[in-house]
Order: structure tokens, then C-alpha cells, then sequence
């Protein structure tokens, strides 16, 4: 099975969201929970992500997490990773009280599966383009077809070298030929079927204006976080990080790399 037709069945199998110049959407990418240990790479940034979730609930945003959520690769425990960030968790519920909270699956928790969906689809209901989301492994043979044989490798060989500078060569984060054939098959997917698709995986952030290909990046960038806002048909690519005051005092900062793509 070619990436289009994998793509074209992960977005057979999604949730529909209404899309309107009301709708106000936040979505992250990549976080890439773990238990709190050297191979963690959520920790670095849980400050920065809890900041950026405050800030998305009391502004009213819905809150959508494009998978890999939780890092079930090299971790085997989900209820160990809850525990160890039971803040986010504890916020998480928040949204879902107010009915603004979806996630879906990506390859690094493909665990969870029979329990999320594997796309969603905002439904655009000024007459533009739909603008569809899913996780990105999907166009990414190793990590979507041998995704067995890939957290096998990652468990066993690539998270014990990874504590000695080994990067794994068949991440697509990591490798940039892979990089480039992704974002190739998903920029060619979304001008075939006339709808942007948004994803992740890569880790690289991407938002360009006449381009239907978008990534929000990812939680574990060494430098801070990338999400992709939606608010009045309008995209925006931002940024968290610790910026320091002229006294020297640190703050979690935001700022905007690229900003009011219109939906069309």
C-alpha cells in the first residue's frame, strides 16, 4: 500500500469537528511523555507545555494532540507516564469538561489504538478546504507498516545508545532524507485531494502561505515548542520558550514564527 492510500485510509477513520471563523483550535505535536527518566525528552519542556496549556484553556481553545502523545515505545507502562506527569493529565481533564479536548494516535503509542481515532477533520463551514489531521507515519513505511519492527529497535538498541549521542537513523526526525521523502508524499497527497493536512512526526515545524502541507513541529525541540493555532480561519505557527528579562529573571515567552494563513 502506496502512503497516499495509507494517508487516504487514516483519514477514513477520523473524528469531524466543525470549522468556522468561531472555531478556536490549539494543536500540539510530538510530546513524547515519558516516565520522567535520561531518556525523557518531555522534561525538558514540561514547563513550557504547562504554560502553553493554561494559556490555550483560559483563552478558550479547543486542545487537539496529533499523536505520539506518549512515548509506548520506549516505555511500557501508560498509567507510569500519567503518574509521573499527572499535572498535564489534571489539566487535560479540564478541556474535557468543557468539551474541548480530542487526541489521536500516532506510531509511538500505536498502543492506543482501539481506544483513539486515527485522524480528525475539521469540516470547514465557510466553503473552503477541509483541514485534516493526522499523526504523519503514515507516510513513513518503517514507522507505519514494520512499526513492530521499529519499537523493537528503538527499545532494545537505539534508547541505550541514545544516552551516548547515537541518533536512530530511521526516525524521520532524525534523518533527512527520510525528511525530505515525507514531506514530499504529504505536500503531493494534500494538493491531490485539495485539503490541507496538518501532521507531525518529522518534528519539523512547517507553515507556508499557498502550501496545504503543515507541521506543528514538536514538545521536544531543544530550544522550546512549536504548536499550530486556529483561530478566524487563520493559521498560526508559535513558539514557547524561556525568554530573560533585563533584570535577569527568566519567563516562559511566545512568539509567533509564521502567522495569519488564511483558511480558503
Amino acid at each position: 500500500m502506496s502512503c497516499e492510500k495509507r494517508i487516504e485510509k487514516a483519514l477514513s477513520n477520523g473524528v469531524v469537528l466543525p470549522l468556522s471563523r468561531h472555531s478556536k483550535y490549539v494543536v500540539f505535536g510530538d510530546c513524547h511523555r515519558g516516565t520522567g527518566n535520561m531518556s525523557d525528552n518531555f522534561m525538558r519542556n514540561q514547563h513550557l507545555y504547562f504554560a502553553a496549556l493554561d494559556h490555550y484553556f483560559r483563552e478558550g481553545y479547543y486542545y487537539l494532540e496529533l499523536g505520539d502523545g506518549e512515548e509506548l515505545w520506549e516505555n511500557r507502562s501508560l498509567m507510569r507516564i500519567q503518574d509521573i506527569h499527572s499535572n498535564v493529565y489534571e489539566k487535560f481533564e479540564c478541556f474535557r469538561q468543557k468539551n474541548r479536548f480530542c487526541k489521536i494516535y500516532g506510531n509511538h503509542d500505536m498502543e492506543l489504538k482501539k481506544e483513539l481515532p486515527e485522524s480528525i477533520i475539521l469540516q470547514n463551514r465557510e466553503g473552503g478546504k477541509n483541514l485534516c489531521i493526522i499523526h504523519g507515519h503514515q507516510a513513513d513505511f518503517f514507522n507505519s507498516v514494520c512499526w513492530r519492527l521499529s519499537r523493537f529497535l528503538v527499545r532494545y538498541l537505539w534508547k541505550p545508545l541514545e544516552q551516548f549521542g547515537v541518533n536512530d537513523p530511521t526516525s524521520a526526525a532524525r534523518n533527512y532524507r527520510k525528511v525530505h521523502r515525507y514531506e514530499k508524499c504529504m505536500a503531493e497527497t494534500a494538493a491531490q485531494k485539495e485539503i490541507y493536512l496538518l501532521a507531525g512526526h518529522s518534528h519539523r515545524p512547517h507553515l507556508m502561505e499557498q502550501e496545504l502541507y503543515i507541521n506543528a513541529g514538536s514538545c521536544v525541540h531543544p530550544w522550546g515548542i512549536t504548536v499550530v493555532e486556529i483561530e478566524n480561519m487563520r493559521l498560526s505557527l508559535a513558539k514557547w520558550f524561556m525568554g530573560t528579562r533585563n533584570d535577569r529573571t527568566l519567563y516562559v515567552e511566545r512568539e509567533v514564527l509564521q502567522g495569519e494563513v488564511p483558511i480558503t
